[in-house]
């Protein structure tokens, strides 16, 4: 895979059934345009075939009762509106006119309504008018009073004066309603989301920030809000810390996903499956153990059968399709049937009947349309077929045990011939995060240039237990720092590495790492390449839009600990050329963190050039413009041939 190639990663969303009708929505990145382009595709017996034809057709709902599709469709610079259309096909019609765009469709299960969220800002924000006046350029609006700490978000921007508010539609209204034809059902003191509706459809459950956000709180818990209004909302469930994703089924059980943890600590704790009563309010029960299963849940709500729940669990770099009993208490992951996913990534699934469509990715493809159906699996598209052609270099699986005796997990991406190559270690971001069976651009692009590249899952990871996980807790830089180097020690044993001849980057987490490692370890690498990097813990505390919290949970309040912990310390340990690469609207590692350590880097005369992307956040490499992710390719490999030239 070439940098160029980006316009041909195509990437199914979340999949829609009913009966004979499969949808999904697949996104592309257009470098031509600078956008990403989606629209729904119809998955049949004979692969897939286009069912809009929108600039950007995302979110597919399709109706209880299979009559309607819901979905949302952006146009030009426009925000996304809610639009339904005939399930048997024909002209969509557009429900919204909200000046921030509508969120996710959810149906009633009387087939009637739909739920969604919608930011509603402030008068005079975002494009508003206020006192009879136009609505002023961004740059001329009030000032902000800011009196909390959770105020912004990164890639989101401002949160408190645009708040995520509950709207029901009625499909059966012939207009498009704007935001004085439309009353919301929550106030404008919380953002809520994560909806499911109760089986009468007379509610719906939400989740909000506990006590109704009345103060800073990493706690969330699932409210009921009546849709004819009643006595404001009624909570539920209070959760033990986090939650997400609720599902009401037909007899009035509520599952969802839930993190347990206590105060401002929720950081590497595996997302559980949990259940509760609708109506007898009884304490929630949790299903799966916490230590070996962690949900992921954006793969998507749980999915309720008879006699079982359908869960995405994080395991060993897969993410795996698993059932979770109905009766269960605190299941173990032994203890959990696998439908899919086994050395792959299943992304998102949903259930009708006896049925079971999911997208799956694997080492080869950016997902595909996977149909589970008595007892056997097809491959219903071939979505990445285009890259493939292009060229996807083979993953190999490696292993290798830590200076303490402790197994270390991860890849390689072998480039074409045997070597022997360059090595770039690259260290994933999170760190509760992994790299996975499955086709990782980055990786792809730097085998493609002829790099032996590296892909390590040390501690901290997530996929390993949540005792893996948390021994980084208050230690990074100690055993995570070496699982990655042990990984790379087994790899430089091979044939095809050229052991003297090694580079290592990183981003976010990984550019911490990037960072630590060139200051402790740079006799064993030619370069760096740090990327939307933490490099210092004490500015990070207070610049971050998650840094009020995350430092204190990861490496402890003291000032003094926090910049032990800080690559700027040692940068002056630094000898070997180090790239720092930022985003300029990056708030969760924001821009301060690159130029201190550019500072310091240039003052104790390191080789060391700093990249700065315009108009970008933290999610660059992931969803950043399409131009700029292939200007960045370009200048990594730049960057990679002038340090560590490939013949």
């Amino acid at each position: 895979m070439r940098p160029t190639d980006l316009d041909r990663m195509a990437v199914p969303g979340r999949p829609t059934m009913r009966g004979e009708l499969l949808l999904t929505a697949v996104a592309r990145p257009d470098t031509d345009t600078d956008v990403y382009r989606s629209s729904l595709v119809r998955i049949g017996p004979d692969g897939p075939a286009p069912w809009t034809h929108g600039e950007r057709d995302t979110a597919p709902a399709i109706s209880p009762d299979g009559r309607w599709v819901a979905f949302l469709r952006a146009t030009g610079t426009d925000a996304p509106q809610l639009h339904v259309m005939p399930a048997a096909g024909g002209e969509s019609r557009r429900l919204t006119d909200l000046p921030l765009g509508a969120g996710t469709p959810v149906w009633a299960p009387d087939s009637r309504r739909i739920a969604f969220t919608a930011r509603v800002p402030e008068p005079g924000r975002y494009g508003t008018a206020a006192d009879g006046k136009d609505a002023p350029k961004p740059e001329a609006e009030a000032p902000r009073r800011i009196t909390r700490f959770d105020y912004r978000l990164d890639g989101e921007g401002f949160l408190r004066d645009r708040p995520y508010r509950l709207f029901v539609v009625d499909t059966e209204t012939g207009d498009t309603l704007g935001a004085d034809d439309l009353s919301p059902l929550t106030d404008a003191t919380v953002s809520v989301g994560d909806l499911a509706w109760t089986p009468d459809s007379t509610g719906v459950v939400v989740v909000a920030p506990r006590d109704w956000d009345a103060e800073e709180s990493l706690h969330d818990d699932l409210y009921l809000v009546r849709v004819d209004g009643g006595d404001g909302p009624e909570l539920l469930v209070r959760s033990a810390g986090s939650v997400s994703s609720p599902v009401v089924t037909s007899d009035g059980a509520v599952y969802f996903y839930s993190t347990a943890f206590d105060g401002f600590d929720p950081v590497a704790r595996n997302t559980g499956l949990w259940v509760t009563s609708l109506s007898d309010r009884t304490a929630p029960r949790r299903l799966t153990d916490a230590e070996t299963v962690g949900c992921e849940a954006s793969a998507g709500p749980p999915a309720v059968r008879d006699d079982d729940v359908l869960v995405a669990v994080r395991h060993r770099g897969a993410v795996e399709l698993r059932s979770v009993a109905k009766d269960a208490t605190e299941a173990a992951l032994d203890d959990l049937p696998l439908l899919a996913g086994e050395r792959a990534a299943v992304r998102s699934f949903t259930v009708d009947g006896d049925r079971i469509a999911l997208v799956q990715a694997g080492p080869e493809d950016t997902g595909e349309i996977v149909l589970l159906e008595g007892g056997s699996a097809r491959v219903l598209t071939d979505f990445s077929a285009s890259l493939r052609e292009a060229g996807i270099r083979p993953m190999e699986e490696v292993t290798a045990t830590a200076p303490d005796g402790y197994p270390v997990h991860g890849w390689v991406v072998k480039p074409e011939g045997d070597g022997p190559h360059p090595v770039l270690l690259v260290v994933h971001g999170g760190p509760f995060a992994q790299y996975e069976w499955s086709l990782f651009d980055e990786a792809q692009v730097y085998a493609s240039a002829g790099y032996l590249v590296v892909l390590p899952n040390p501690r901290g990871s997530a996929g390993y237990g949540e005792s893996h996980a948390r021994a980084v807790v208050g230690a990074l830089g100690t055993v995570d720092a070496d699982d990655v180097l042990a990984l790379l020690d087994a790899v430089s044993t091979r044939p095809d590495a050229d052991a003297d001849r090694v580079g290592v980057m990183g981003g976010s987490y990984g550019g911490f790492m990037t960072g630590w490692l060139a200051a402790h370890h740079g006799h064993r690498f030619r370069a760096a390449w740090s990327e939307r990097a933490v490099n210092a813990w004490d500015s990070f505390t207070g610049s971050s839009d998650i840094g009020w919290y995350f430092t204190g949970a990861y490496v402890g309040d003291d000032v003094d600990e926090q910049r032990r912990r800080s690559p700027l310390t040692y940068a002056d340990r630094i000898t070997i050329p180090f790239a720092v690469v930022h985003s300029e609207q990056d708030w969760r590692c924001p821009l301060e963190q690159a130029q201190r350590m550019f500072v310091a880097l240039k003052k104790s005369g390191c080789e060391t050039e700093m990249l700065v992307f315009p108009g970008e956040g933290h999610e660059l490499t992931r969803s950043g413009r399409p131009r700029h992710r292939l200007q960045r390719f370009e200048a990594v490999l730049e960057w990679w041939q002038r340090h560590l030239p490939v013949s």
